[in-house]
Order: C-alpha cells, then sequence, then structure tokens
C-alpha cells in the first residue's frame, strides 16, 4: 500500500520487500558460514575424542572456552563496526575466522584445542550484533521480526546444511593421511574467507549508498526509521551510555544469557547425547549421529519463520518469547528421560524449535528502544552476556556427564533455567515505558 512520508509517495510494502530479498539471502549467507564454523566442533566431536583422548570435561571446555575470546571482545569489535562500517568490519571478521577455522585441523593436543577455540571467538566477535544493527539500517520495527528470523533461520539451516557435509567430509577418514574430522575443519574454513572478501564487494553500509534504491525511496524510509525511533523511544535513548543505563538492556540480556545456555547445549553436546542412545541401538557410527542432528533444526526453520510472522502481525514480543521458552523447558526435561534415539530426537527437536524461534521477537523488542551508538552498544552487551552462557553451557554440561555418567543432570538444570528466562521476558517493561537505572 502506497504511503506518503514528507510528500514523498511510495509503497512501502513493496519497499520492505525489495530491501528483503537484496540483503536477507547474502546476510543468510554469511550467517550460515558463521554458524557452522562455529558448532562444527559438535559434529566431530566424537571422532576428535576418541583419536585425540579427549575426556568430556576437555571437550566441553575447548567447546566453551569460544565464548570467553567472544565475550572479551564482542563490544570493542562492535563499536569499531560502527566507525568504520559494515562492509570493511564484517569482511575482516569472516576472512579472520575463516583461517582460524580451518587452523583447527592441526589441534593435537588439549592446549592446541583450547587455543584455537578462544582465538575463533576472538575474530568472530561482533559478527551478530553487528548484524542484528545492520537490520536496523533498514527495517522500523514493526517489520523487523520477521527481517531478523529469516536471517536467523541461518541458525537452524547451518545444521540442516552442515549435517549432510560435516557427514560426508568424515567418511574422508585417511585421505591423505588426514582424519576425517581434520577434513571437516578444512573444507569449512576455507570457504568462508572467501565469502569474507566478496563482503567487500557486495554488502552495502546503508539505505544512503544503495545504489538499487530510489531517492524518493530513500527519503521515504529514512522518514519511517525516524518515526519508529521517536515512537518507541529510540531517539531518546541513543548515546553509548544509554545501553548500560537502561533496566530492561539487562533483563533482556538475562533471558538471552540462558537461551545461549541452550542453544550450545544443543549444538555442541546433541551428537554425542544421540550417539550414546544410538549406540545401544546399534547405529552409533559420527556419520549417521550427523543425519539423525538434521531433523530438530528442519523444524526450527520453519517455526522461526512462523513466530516472527505471528509477532509482526500481532505487533507482541514478550508473549511470543515466553511461550517459545516454555516449549524448550520442556524439551529438555523430556529429553532428560529418554532412553530411545527417537524420543530423544522429538525431545530435543522440541527445545531447538523453542530456543530459535525466540530469535525474532527477541531482538525485534531489544532493538525497538534504543538507538544510534546505543544500539550498537545494547546489542553487543546482550551477545557479550550471552556468549557467558554460550561457554557455560557446554562446560557445565561436560563436567556433569564426566561425573554421573549421564547427561539428565544437566538436561533437568537446563530445562529449570529456560523456565526462569521465561518469567523473566514476560517480566520485561514495554520499550516505551522503560527507565533509566
Amino acid at each position: 500500500m502506497a504511503e506518503t512520508v514528507s510528500g514523498t509517495m511510495v509503497d512501502g510494502r513493496a519497499l520492505y520487500a525489495k530491501i528483503s530479498w537484496r540483503l536477507i539471502p547474502y546476510m543468510f549467507l554469511l550467517y550460515i558460514v558463521a554458524y557452522m564454523d562455529r558448532v562444527n566442533v559438535g559434529f566431530a566431536a566424537m571422532d576428535m575424542q576418541r583419536d585425540l583422548s579427549f575426556s568430556n570435561t576437555v571437550y566441553g571446555t575447548g567447546a566453551g572456552i569460544f565464548f570467553l575470546g567472544y565475550a572479551l571482545c564482542d563490544l570493542p569489535s562492535s563499536l569499531i563496526l560502527r566507525w568504520v562500517g559494515t562492509r570493511v568490519w564484517i569482511a575482516r571478521i569472516m576472512i579472520s575466522w575463516g583461517v582460524v577455522s580451518a587452523c583447527m585441523m592441526w589441534v593435537s593436543s588439549p592446549g592446541s584445542f583450547y587455543l584455537l577455540r578462544f582465538l575463533l571467538g576472538v575474530a568472530e566477535a561482533g559478527f551478530v550484533p553487528g548484524m542484528v544493527l545492520y537490520l536496523t539500517y533498514w527495517f522500523p520495527s514493526h517489520e523487523r521480526a520477521r527481517a531478523v528470523a529469516k536471517f536467523m533461520t541461518a541458525t537452524s539451516l547451518a545444521g540442516v546444511v552442515g549435517a549432510p557435509l560435516s557427514s560426508a567430509l568424515l567418511k574422508m577418514e585417511g585421505v591423505a593421511g588426514l582424519h576425517g574430522w581434520q577434513w571437516l575443519f578444512l573444507f569449512e574454513g576455507v570457504p568462508t574467507v572467501l565469502i569474507g572478501i566478496s563482503v567487500l564487494f557486495v554488502l552495502k553500509d546503508g539505505p544512503d549508498v544503495a545504489n538499487w534504491m530510489t531517492t524518493k525511496e530513500k527519503i521515504w524510509l529514512r522518514s519511517e526509521l525516524q518515526r519508529d525511533q521517536e515512537l518507541y523511544g529510540a531517539a531518546q535513548h541513543h548515546n553509548l551510555l544509554d545501553a548500560f543505563r537502561l533496566r530492561a538492556v539487562w533483563i533482556m540480556a538475562g533471558v538471552y544469557i540462558i537461551i545461549q545456555v541452550g542453544v550450545y547445549i544443543v549444538n555442541l553436546w546433541m551428537p554425542l547425547i544421540l550417539s550414546g542412545l544410538a549406540r545401544g541401538e546399534g547405529s552409533g557410527d559420527a556419520s549417521v549421529i550427523a543425519r539423525y542432528a538434521t531433523v530438530p533444526y528442519v523444524l526450527a526453520a520453519i517455526f522461526t519463520v512462523v513466530v516472527g510472522w505471528s509477532s509482526d502481525r500481532s505487533n507482541e514480543r514478550r508473549g511470543h518469547i515466553a511461550f517459545c521458552l516454555a516449549l524448550a523447558a520442556a524439551g529438555f526435561a523430556w529429553a532428560a528421560r529418554a532412553q530411545s534415539i527417537s524420543v530423544a530426537l522429538c525431545a530435543m527437536s522440541l527445545v531447538t524449535i523453542g530456543l530459535l524461534s525466540t530469535m525474532g521477537p527477541f531482538w525485534a523488542l531489544t532493538t525497538r528502544m534504543i538507538g544510534g551508538a546505543a544500539a550498537a552498544g545494547g546489542v553487543a552487551v546482550i551477545t557479550t552476556v550471552g556468549a557467558v552462557g554460550g561457554g557455560l553451557g557446554p562446560y557445565l554440561t561436560g563436567r556433569l556427564r564426566d561425573a554421573t555418567h549421564s547427561f539428565a543432570g544437566g538436561l533437568y538444570l537446563t530445562s529449570g533455567l529456560v523456565v526462569a528466562a521465561a518469567m523473566l521476558s514476560l517480566a520485561a517493561r514495554r520499550p516505551g515505558r522503560l527507565k533509566t537505572s
């Protein structure tokens, strides 16, 4: 439907569709590559543990230490991105993490495993907040949940793409004297470098320099974004310090840290949880488990888009987040009791659907209330705090697994935490009523 802003007649619906088609598929590709490089260690885990004699504690520590590097560098990287521009900084991030990811093929000891996972976190820091911030340059908040959801389906489809790809690469065991997991890291790291180089030529820093938009469209979009910021408070919360003073930023950070605890238990431990049950059924091969692990991600990809659409259509965020988290909590508790791979797959599918479907309404709610440097800082604060959860979840799961010889304790604990996150999300104030603390 055509709308007039500042005397400029533009079909807003058509323009948002045009922007989506121009941006989302490419950003989607970038995030798939990012997520595969971040979690491919989960698919390599069983073979790495066997070949390198890593305990569950060593694996959980290495898987989680990625987030220490990420947390230390996420905020500085996000602020640098705002200063130098999205195009240059995202290219730098992707090229450097591709190099480190490929170097994972040379892991030979716990020390080298920890070091490279830490460096991978340092290299990738700033990518997710940068991408979320980038979407705020193009979409007002009432369009943002769908845009974020489409982009974030990459977290689901990375599992769909990564599982069969990892399965095929793991079968290259012994080729050229290398283990299958070494081929996995090499072939999933090198393309990241090449795609990072392409960012320099494809990505635009914002609407003002987009040569595929007309002058009228740029004026109209700029007015829409400004009106949205004034309506929901982003125009008033614009300075970097506002990101640290807003109570709601810290509430959402509390929700996000628990989401990330759950997400990375799924990403980094689900293959091993399934393999333990599959061995009892005579099918514990790593390539077979990689195929099983595709199912939850396929379902989550569908529901992520549906939840984002529903959240934008009703302009409601908190209830959608809480409902998705309730599903995930039920799934974790169910998985703790699973005695067969089919039941575990159903339970982990519920977990994956619940956790990943929160992303659209979560980021739409968060970015609605802050703008400018505060948006960069606020998103980075939340992802930095979330990185602590991403590291803590895999580590504690490994420790509890070694101590109890069961995943049940860690899964029950995570279920309780996710229930707390659901309640916390409902307690968040509406963006227009937020007060600084």
